[in-house]
């Protein structure tokens, strides 16, 4: 076994790797950025070094710094994590020459995986059923239009490099093809450098579900399959393990399927075998086909972990020692029911947007896995992926595991940014969800009813009322006065709405609220409040914003009556960043007219772009950003003035 291993990886991967292997006894290097200084997987650590700027460009993604990092601190071998550098196989041959062993498998194992063309065309060779499509080299419009119509309507164009769904686009009738195919290697040509598609058979109701394999680079086997179809916009959100309505035979021949793919290549580690499932008529032994491999650990990994008892870290730490299969698969078997669910800083109601913050407060439900690499008082950057953690259950029943679930994520406190933890609770709770009645579609079909706002109750607005001004006190501190009741006032903003607040304390241990036309009895109980019968709610206070653990989280801020006597309004004309990002584009000129929805500019900020739209007709008044440049949350970007030509024609 190695004495040190470094980890080439940031945030809570790097600390998981880091939880398994020093249990096992190895010494662990970290990297980091000047974003991640004060990182927690740098306190894990037993060694860290510094290897340059915020952006990963500057930092995670340079190879040669980070393996004169694991020279340097005495390391023989490098844990890639994912993401990065984990599947970057130039990488993984200036690792093997600097004498260091790569925890992960082969250079030409990645290779063979990082083209779906070419993949697909091996796993054929292997007899892993694809779906049925044209993954040629002829890349002609003519011939890809053709293809298409002998695949039969409707198919799917997709990139043959990358993935995270950039480059593909689903395509119902000839007629829409080539604009289809132009938008496709438009995309694919911007995110990839490369604009080869390959094109599809599209399945009516897709399921993702993927098989964990391992291999020792000659024999390799498989832990079961995961179920992650539940995703928005082709990114996964809630997985679990095993699959609903999983047969037996069909868990055997894709297991199969999944082991015969690993060994087409010599495989050697923790690897993915990703299969589109026809979930249209039930689930088949004939009804899945191969999608694509990832050749790295899996951010679901967790949920497998979950049902086999196995720690797959430790499994790749012994297979690159050169130990052999820890066991035979039928040494495996599966063990009731795992969910995983993604708690991300992101603004669901403003379309997903990633949110950035400091965390004040965040603790997790107990019994429940977390797997995190924030703690209070970190900061979520724009530099990087705005996952707080990864929330994991298991149970011996899919009802029970969901059960489990649903408990978890009321109980995640999150304090400092917004999160989508209503949007996690709801999915959670969605009807068909619980019927194990999955497929990709099905978010995208419920969006609405998904992201609905949490109703604001109005005992809430009173917890937060008697947290802003100090009226929670377990001592008899709560400004109560012998000779009269004490009544005082408190303006609380949540998003635009404005929450006006009076309270009569009428003793130490009750309070009369008033919220708009409601009134909230607040009485205490030992040294619990009570409102209107029920339990107050926890709470967290960081400067002028009120947090309530309710309804997965609610932010008041405080406001200051002198700000708001002297504030202004804002003309609506003004294009802002939503969040710290890197202008990328800038389409807006001065003197250009506009309409409403037309784009302005592009901002990219945690491996997403954005889009920032006019809000209304009008004419370009001011471009105060270029191509290029690094803004803050709230920097003006655009500015717009009507058109007076066109309100005088009116």
């Amino acid at each position: 076994m190695f004495d040190t291993i470094l980890i080439a990886n940031r945030g809570e991967i790097a600390c998981r790797v880091m939880e398994t292997a020093q249990a096992m006894g190895v010494r662990c290097v970290a990297v980091y950025s000047d974003a991640d200084r004060h990182a927690k997987h740098v306190a894990m650590a037993d060694v860290a070094v510094h290897i340059g700027g915020s952006a990963p460009a500057a930092s995670y993604l340079r190879g040669d710094v980070i393996i004169q990092a694991a020279l340097d601190t005495g390391a023989q071998a490098i844990h890639p994590g994912y993401g990065f550098l984990s599947e970057n196989p130039d990488f993984v041959d200036a690792v093997e020459a600097a004498g260091l062993v790569f925890i992960g498998p082969s250079a030409s194992a990645i290779r063979a995986m990082g083209l779906k063309d070419a993949a697909k065309a091996l796993m054929v060779e292997a007899g892993v059923p694809v779906v049925p499509g044209y993954h040629g080299s002829d890349q002609s419009d003519d011939l890809l239009a053709a293809e298409a119509g002998k695949i039969g309507y409707p198919v799917l164009i997709k990139a043959v490099a990358g993935g995270g769904g950039k480059g593909m686009r689903m395509v119902e009738d000839a007629g829409a093809f080539q604009a289809a195919l132009d938008s496709a290697r438009s995309e694919a040509r911007t995110a990839f450098g490369n604009a080869d598609v390959l094109v599809e058979k599209f399945v009516a109701k897709p399921r993702h579900i993927e098989v964990q394999v391992f291999g020792d680079g000659t024999e390799a086997l498989h832990l079961f399959e995961r179920d992650c179809s539940l995703q928005r916009r082709h990114q996964k959100v809630i997985e679990e393990a095993p699959a609903p309505g999983m047969t037996q035979e069909m868990r055997a021949a894709m297991g199969a399927a999944a082991v015969r793919a690993a060994q087409a290549i010599g495989y050697a580690g923790a690897g993915t075998v990703e299969f589109i499932v026809d979930g249209s008529d039930g689930l088949s032994a004939d009804g899945f086909f191969f999608m694509e491999m990832n050749t790295r650990l899996q951010v679901e990994h967790p949920v497998t972990e979950a049902i086999t008892g196995v720690d797959l870290v430790e499994w790749q730490l012994r297979v690159a020692a050169g130990e052999a299969l820890p066991c035979a698969q039928e040494d495996l078997s599966i063990d009731g029911h795992a969910f995983e669910a993604r708690l991300y800083a992101e603004d669901v109601p403003a379309g997903f947007l990633p949110a950035t913050g400091t965390l004040t407060h965040l603790s997790f439900a107990p019994g429940a896995r977390a797997d995190s690499g924030v703690r209070a008082g970190d900061t979520i950057s724009p530099f990087y992926d705005p996952m707080i953690a990864k929330v994991i259950v298991h149970g011996p029943t899919r009802d029970v595991a969901l059960a489990k679930l649903r408990a978890a994520l009321a109980d995640c406190q999150v304090g400092g940014t917004v999160t989508n933890l209503a949007f996690l609770g709801a999915l959670a709770g969605h009807a068909g969800f619980g019927r194990g009645d999955v497929d990709t579609g099905l978010i995208a079909r419920d969006i609405d009813a998904l992201t609905a706002v949490p109703q604001v109750q109005a005992r809430h607005v009173a917890v937060a009322g008697m947290a802003a001004l100090g009226l929670r006190a377990t001592g008899p501190e709560t400004g109560f006065h012998l000779w009269r009741p004490l009544r005082r006032s408190v303006t609380l903003a949540q998003g635009d709405a404005l929450h006006e607040l009076q309270v009569r304390v009428a003793g130490p241990d009750r309070q009369v609220w008033t919220v708009g036309a409601d009134e909230v009895v607040a009485e205490r109980h030992s040294e619990d409040w009570v409102l209107d019968g029920m339990p107050a709610p926890d709470v967290a206070v960081t400067g002028g914003v009120v947090t309530v653990f309710a309804g997965y989280g609610m932010a008041f801020d405080v406001v200051d009556p002198l700000e708001r006597a002297t504030g202004t309004a804002g003309d609506g004309n003004l294009i802002e960043a939503p969040m710290p990002g890197l202008v990328r584009a800038v389409d807006a000129r001065v003197g250009q007219k506009v309409s409403a929805g037309d784009r302005l500019a592009v901002l990219e900020a945690m491996k997403m772009e954005h889009a920032l739209l006019a809000a209304r007709d009008g004419i370009v008044a001011e471009v105060m950003a270029a191509e290029g440049d690094q803004v803050e949350a709230g920097a003006a970007l655009v500015r717009l003035e009507a058109d007076a030509a066109a309100e005088d024609a009116a």
